[in-house]
């Protein structure tokens, strides 16, 4: 069988496709370079005028798989590759690996709604599907945090965007509450109002909202006293406040010989 007539065909048709093949690699290549110029400038044009930096990286990033789309196809136009055809495969395909990879997608759809709705921002303090930190990151698949402890958790969005979401850093003032357990045979309106005074010197404790120690309950050994007090965790550290709070009431009653049978405790422990 005589070879030369098809190689030699196979060979022009190849040197014809070369020059598209290149034409098209250059086409993506400039898609590439492109996209990552127009979301450097989509973020950063939505930072001057958004100011939200969440919202930045979501447009940012949709500016860019955008022009990347774009150019992708425009370069496989440039090899005559069916385009159309390819789109609407794309579209039965994508059905089909929607099905498989259900989770990605819900995640996808929950990081976008993340993003979009901003429960919380980057460098908040958070409470998210059972764990307490620091927003590190908040992608379109994950949100990262990092704990009080020190350690990073990637929370996947749909256990996220499904739980309730606690934002620390919404609102500045926070309070706390500690139990004061009084003998019986203790003057409460003295008491009472020596811990109040007391608290209220506090450096970091709040005049507004007020400070209040208010009775609680009568327990079996002792008349429970509730101290509450607020205090601006912008400006001071929540835990740091608390404990002067706790030395401020123990030295108070050993100075004005005040009878704490029981340890003060704390009924609700906060993030730092």
């Amino acid at each position: 069988m005589d070879l030369g007539a098809p190689l030699q065909k196979l060979v022009e048709e190849a040197w014809l496709f070369i020059p598209k093949l290149i034409t098209a690699l250059i086409t993506f290549g400039i898609a590439l370079f492109l996209a990552a110029l127009f979301a450097r400038w989509i973020r950063r044009e939505a930072n001057k005028r958004i100011g939200d930096e969440e919202t930045s990286i979501l447009l940012s990033r949709l500016a860019r798989w955008g022009v990347i789309v774009v150019g992708l196809l425009i370069a496989l136009d440039q090899v005559n590759f069916d385009v159309t055809g390819f789109v609407a495969g794309l579209g039965i395909a994508g059905l089909t690996i929607g099905f498989a990879l259900q989770d990605i997608s819900r995640n996808f759809v929950a990081g976008v709604l993340l993003l979009v709705r901003q429960p919380f921002d980057i460098g908040d303090a958070v409470e998210a599907a059972g764990h307490q930190g620091t927003v590190l990151e908040i992608t379109t698949r994950d949100t990262v945090l990092k704990t009080w402890d020190g350690e990073m958790v990637i929370l996947p969005n749909l256990e996220v965007f499904a739980q309730p979401i606690i934002n620390y850093s919404d609102l500045p003032n926070r309070r706390r509450t500690v139990q004061i357990g009084l003998g019986y045979g203790e003057d409460v309106e003295r008491a009472m109002q020596v811990f109040l005074e007391a608290i209220q010197g506090v450096e970091g404790v709040l005049a507004d909202p007020a400070t209040e120690v208010l009775a609680d309950q009568l327990g079996s050994s002792t008349l429970d006293l509730s101290a509450r007090f607020w205090v601006n965790q912008e400006t001071h550290s929540l835990l740091g406040v608390h404990s002067a709070v706790v030395q401020t009431i123990n030295a108070v009653a050993q100075q004005e010989g005040i009878d704490l049978p029981y340890p003060i405790q704390t009924v609700r422990m906060e993030r730092p």
